[in-house]
């Protein structure tokens, strides 16, 4: 179910009734305070027509929330993380059809960035931008390497590390980003060499072994019009087990 069509798609609507329902008024020039019509799906339209215009506005244009449904950015992002999303950081887009018509920023390498998966653009993903146009991506004993350069790690003391639960932890430099990344020494290393086309971004997934990112095929190199925005800030965190995690709300993602 395409939520973005239908709220585009209802907002139409209910504005297309209230403006007729208003320029009849006119023709027959009716008082500018005069009762509304009793036609109940007029009356629906007129006072819902304001709020799903704002919410349009707000969800398309400037922040968009989402929930993290798996767990690829561990340790960055848990389950049950709630983030918003910057619509406007890479530049201004059309709903439904996706078309940018306002150009401003580029994504830069470390970005979290929430993109509609190229095979299936009615899902989205999550992974942070790694190989920008043009670069040649290495990943390799579990190291990531870009344009021949290995990226810095450094592996977290026993007293910094506040995700033992999940393996082991350490702290990536990548551009001007430094980030939590894990590795899990139980499973396979998905390895490979990937020269990033015009155009195109190469992401992956803090959780590194446990992560269906541009390694595989169903993501491969994602394109700039599939581009959604830029993670943000986690507005709500809640483990169904624990419950709300307080100490995570309002925190950036970096």
């Amino acid at each position: 179910m395409n939520f973005e069509l239908i709220l585009v798609s209802l907002t139409l609507v209910s504005g297309l009734i209230a403006g007729l329902e208003m320029l009849y008024r006119r023709v027959r020039q009716a008082d500018a305070n005069a009762t509304p019509s009793g036609n109940i799906l007029v009356e629906y339209s007129r006072s819902f027509f304001p709020v799903l215009l704002l919410v349009v506005v707000v969800r398309s244009f400037l922040f968009e929330p989402f929930r993290i449904p798996s767990g690829s950015m561990i340790p960055t992002l848990l389950v049950g993380d709630f983030i918003f999303v910057n619509k406007y950081t890479y530049g201004i887009r059309l709903p439904v059809v996706h078309t940018k018509v306002l150009d401003f920023n580029d994504p830069e390498r470390g970005d979290v960035m929430v993109f509609r998966l190229p095979s299936d653009p009615g899902v989205n993903y999550i992974k942070r931008v790694v190989g920008l146009p043009g670069d040649t991506v290495v990943y390799r004993n579990r190291h990531l390497f870009i344009n021949g350069e290995p990226m810095p790690v450094e592996p977290l003391a026993a007293d910094e590390r506040q995700y033992l639960r999940f393996g082991q932890v350490a702290m990536e430099q990548l551009g001007k980003v430094r980030h939590p990344v894990r590795v899990d020494l139980q499973r396979p290393s998905r390895e490979g060499r990937y020269v990033v086309p015009a155009g195109h971004y190469f992401m992956m997934g803090d959780n590194r072994d446990n992560s269906q990112d541009s390694r595989f095929p169903l993501v491969g190199f994602v394109p700039q019009e599939n581009i959604v925005g830029k993670a943000v800030r986690i507005w709500m965190s809640w483990d169904f087990t624990n419950a709300p995690q307080w100490a995570r709300i309002g925190n950036a993602v970096k």
